[in-house]
C-alpha cells in the first residue's frame, strides 16, 4: 500500500488550495477515503471522509470550507480547502478509513505541508 499526498504550500489566511492523494496496492472504490492532519505537537486527527457511496463527513471546523471528492477510475482522493485559516497549518495525510473512523492503513507516506500565514 502506497499514499501520496501532494499539492500542499503556503498560503495566506482566506486563500485556498487542492490536495490530491494518489494510491496503489489497493483499489479505493471499495473502501472508505479520508483526510487526517497533523500539527506539530498535536495527534492527527481526521479532518474529512468519503464513503464508497460518495457520502461524505467534515469535522466541525472543516464543514463549509472543504470538500472531499473521489475518482475511482483514477485510484485519486482530493481535498478542496477554502477560507484557509492559520490553525488548518499542518501535515496533510491521505488513508483508507474504518468503520470507526481510524486509518485502515498503517503506511502513511510523507503527506503534505499546509502552511497558512501571512
Amino acid at each position: 500500500v502506497q499514499l501520496q499526498a501532494s499539492g500542499g504550500g503556503l498560503v495566506q489566511p482566506g486563500g485556498s488550495l487542492r490536495l490530491s492523494c494518489a494510491a496503489s496496492g489497493f483499489m479505493i472504490s471499495v473502501v472508505a477515503m479520508g483526510w487526517f492532519r497533523q500539527a506539530p505537537e498535536k495527534q492527527r486527527d481526521l479532518v474529512a471522509s468519503i464513503s464508497t457511496t460518495g457520502i461524505t463527513y467534515y469535522g466541525e471546523s472543516e464543514k463549509g470550507r472543504f470538500t472531499i471528492t473521489r475518482d475511482n477510475a483514477k485510484n485519486m482522493v482530493y481535498l478542496e480547502m477554502n477560507s484557509l485559516k492559520p490553525e488548518d497549518t499542518a501535515v496533510y495525510y491521505c488513508n483508507a478509513v474504518s468503520a470507526s473512523g481510524r486509518p485502515a492503513y498503517t503506511s502513511w507516506g510523507q503527506g503534505t505541508q499546509v502552511t497558512v500565514s501571512s
